[in-house]
């Protein structure tokens, strides 16, 4: 006998019904969704998802609302295109209050059952927002070893839980797949924007391409936009969100990631805490930190913001750039780092609108170009800025990049939101001290706002180029490799 408090089992089949379309006939996803741009990583995580002889459920990770759920949409859509029956696919979100209560392997008989699928046929399994089930690691583990037929993909963005519960319990049996918010180049494709304001050329004599604006004024415009809210997906594509996105994208951002989504695991109780700290490095994206000044400003100890910033760069929220000298050796004992949003965007969500003459303007550029970068692990891991004491100055470069191999210095750039820095050359005394040092690979590089040229610094020429141009390189580059 079903109990009253239970809900019935044609609740959850109807709910299973609306949420899988492509069940009847001619159904497919959701058209809005279907006409969205396809991210710059849906064709590596294709062949990921595809590759089905190596028995793995693939766990979509990353940060809330940069498109996951929209890309399974998109993924269920190539299964559909490439010919496969639709009833042999189950989509199911597990923040569905009616599945509430229901295990995996139960979803799963249930979709076998009701579309009576015959033992070893090829199903394939997805479900969203997976962390909203209890050990939903141990159960996802369980489904691969038994259903061998059936290709599994999980989602889920409470990040820091997610990585760490896939890694300890799902050893051999999941492979994770990361998609990091929107790049600019991305968001000028998602804004229809790209072919209108980039120009590609072949760079004489390397063979390489480099990139061109046809209005520089414009892709700043659009560079401000994307500082704004466009490291979101939904925002760029929904003007409502876009017109306000700190009242739709706040909730999820901080109330679900810092208050819900499992910062226990961690040992953090005081999530309160937690928000406030986050709300403090958010709105000095891309300043110098050290833990020491961090405690006694905060009153809260060393060792909790020690564990506040594990999670924070777990959760995919912040990212910690570590400090080099004038000899590219990172400090034994250093004491500062800085700290950069992965998102530009999150500091508009929670703080509004920033301008182009802001203040902020400076640190928000030099966190568009490091988010750029954290779309490449092993690259964005080879970063780190200099500084260090000469005579009585203190000298600082904002990216080095450091040969692996080597350990020497094989780039060096140092960003601003200014056309005043083409003239006024002895303020990168910096770069010019670290380019004396070492023979780096290619010229320093000073991003300006709208000015493009080169100049010489002690025989040592320096390229200039508008960080907004040097935000899209970075990305189309980067991107481009991935394909």
């Amino acid at each position: 006998m079903v109990s009253r408090l239970e809900i019935p089992l044609q609740e959850v089949q109807r709910r299973l019904g609306l949420d899988n379309p492509w069940w009847r006939a001619g159904g497919g996803i959701d058209p809005e969704e279907a006409l969205w741009p396809r991210r710059a990583y849906f064709g590596p995580f294709c062949r990921l998802a595809l590759e089905t002889r190596v028995r793995r459920a693939v766990v979509l990770i990353g940060p809330r609302r940069v498109g996951k759920t929209v890309m399974l949409k998109h993924f269920v859509q190539r299964l559909l295109d490439d010919g496969l029956a639709g009833v042999r696919i189950l989509f199911a979100s597990l923040d569905t209050p009616l599945y509430s209560g229901r295990s995996l392997e139960g979803l799963v008989r249930l979709f076998i059952e009701q579309h009576q699928h015959p033992a070893g046929q090829q199903l394939w399994v997805i479900f969203d927002e997976v962390q909203y089930l209890k050990d939903w690691e141990v159960h996802l583990k369980s489904l691969v070893d038994s259903y061998p037929g059936v290709r599994f993909i999980a989602s889920g963005s409470a990040a820091a839980a997610l990585r760490m519960k896939s890694r300890e319990s799902g050893a051999g049996r999941f492979t994770e797949f990361v998609l990091p918010p929107l790049t600019f180049a991305e968001y000028l494709t998602f804004a229809q924007r790209e072919d209108e304001l980039i120009v590609e050329r072949e760079d004489e004599g390397s063979g390489n391409s480099r990139y061109l604006a046809t209005d520089i004024d414009a892709l700043n415009e659009e560079f401000l936009n994307y500082l704004n809210y466009g490291g979101f997906p939904e925002a760029v594509m929904n003007p409502v969100v876009r017109e306000n996105p700190s009242r739709f994208l706040r909730q999820d951002i901080i109330d679900k990631v810092l208050l819900k989504d499992l910062p226990s695991l961690y040992g953090i109780s005081d999530t309160q805490e937690l928000n406030r700290f986050f709300n403090v490095l958010a709105f000095n994206t891309g300043d110098e930190v050290g833990l020491e000044a961090l405690s006694k400003h905060s009153n809260i100890t060393k060792q909790k913001l020690g564990d506040y910033l594990e999670y924070l760069e777990a959760a995919f929220l912040i990212r910690r750039v570590h400090r080099i000298d004038e000899n590219a050796l990172r400090m034994q004992r250093a004491r500062t780092f800085k700290v950069y949003l992965t998102n530009p965007s999150v500091r508009a969500a929670l703080f509004g609108f920033v301008r182009s003459e802001d203040e902020a303007m400076g640190n928000l550029a030099e966190t568009a170009v490091w988010s750029q970068w954290l779309h490449d692990t092993v690259i964005s891991r080879s970063l780190h800025y200099a500084r260090w004491k000469s005579g009585r100055q203190t000298l600082e470069v904002d990216i080095v990049s450091i040969d692996v191999r080597t350990q020497k210095p094989r780039f060096a750039v140092e960003i601003k939101w200014s056309d005043r820095i083409s003239k006024q050359l002895q303020e990168l005394k910096g770069l010019q001290e670290l380019a004396a040092r070492h023979a780096l690979a290619r010229h320093p590089l000073v991003t300006t706002r709208t000015y493009t040229g080169q100049a010489e610094l002690d025989g040592v020429p320096v390229d200039f180029v508008p960080v907004a141009l040097h935000c899209y390189t970075i990305a189309r580059n980067l991107l481009r490799s991935k394909h």
